[in-house]
């Protein structure tokens, strides 16, 4: 039986400093914590009711809870009946990485959604990795993992200053800022190496970002919305790099 301390541990995780201080984080919920073992995530710890009808992995701490204690360490107002912990962990991001494939950048993306979104995104192109500015979302919060439907295990991710990664990227990688006034994505070319970037949702590119951008882009507008979705653009973007073109493959 745990302790009630632990299972104020568990509930105090939905807090970002608390995560960060203890190195850990929280999922809820059979069918993302499924999907985060499917890929091949380590969980540390598992928690479940009986009513669950789930096997946790050996390489995980596997602990019974009553209904009423999973209700004290959820953190929805209906708990689940499984609650996961994993380790929280960030890869460095290496010289010279952003010169070769293709990248997204994410520069102050602050909705939790769009970030899991545009995870999935990156899985679904294979895309060589994610690059997150400080001020995006919390990777590591419940709602970017669920929106992410569990690419947040498969995608290689980085948090970074992105001004002061992209001023290292080399001249021959172009770096394409996502702008209505930009140049129709149609038309570009095609490519081994580059680097989208994102905007946030309310003031798009920040200026710092915006200074190194080589070239801007936007998707041809046909009707009288005044703009799209962070994550729909980027996947008309992606979709538009990974069309199959003489000389390109993966």
């Amino acid at each position: 039986m745990p302790a009630k301390a632990d299972l104020q541990r568990l509930r105090s995780l939905r807090d970002k400093k608390t995560r960060e201080s203890l190195g850990l984080f929280v999922v809820e919920g059979e069918k993302v914590v499924r999907e985060l073992l499917a890929a091949n995530f380590l969980f540390t710890e598992i928690y479940t009711t009986s009513a669950a009808d789930f096997m946790p992995p050996p390489s995980a701490r596997f602990i019974e809870l009553t209904p009423a204690e999973m209700a004290r360490a959820s953190h929805f107002p209906t708990p689940s009946t499984v609650l996961a912990v994993g380790p929280l962990t960030r890869s460095p991001l290496a010289p010279g990485a952003l010169d070769h494939g293709l990248t997204l950048a994410l520069d102050g993306v602050q909705d939790a959604g769009n970030v899991g979104t545009l995870l999935r995104l990156a899985d679904w192109f294979a895309l060589d990795r994610v690059l997150l500015s400080p001020d995006c979302a919390d990777l590591f919060s419940q709602k970017v993992i669920n929106a992410s439907m569990g690419s947040f295990a498969r995608v290689i991710t980085h948090t970074a200053d992105l001004a002061a990664a992209l001023a290292t990227v080399a001249p021959t990688t172009p770096i394409f800022g996502c702008d209505l006034t930009g140049d129709d994505v149609h038309t570009l070319p095609a490519l081994r190496d580059a680097i989208i970037v994102i905007g946030s949702e309310g003031r798009g590119l920040s200026p710092a970002v915006a200074a190194l951008v080589t070239r801007r882009i936007t998707i041809p507008r046909y009707g009288a919305a005044e703009s799209l979705n962070a994550a729909t653009a980027a996947a008309i973007v992606c979709d538009n790099l990974r069309r199959l073109r003489p000389g390109i493959s993966r």
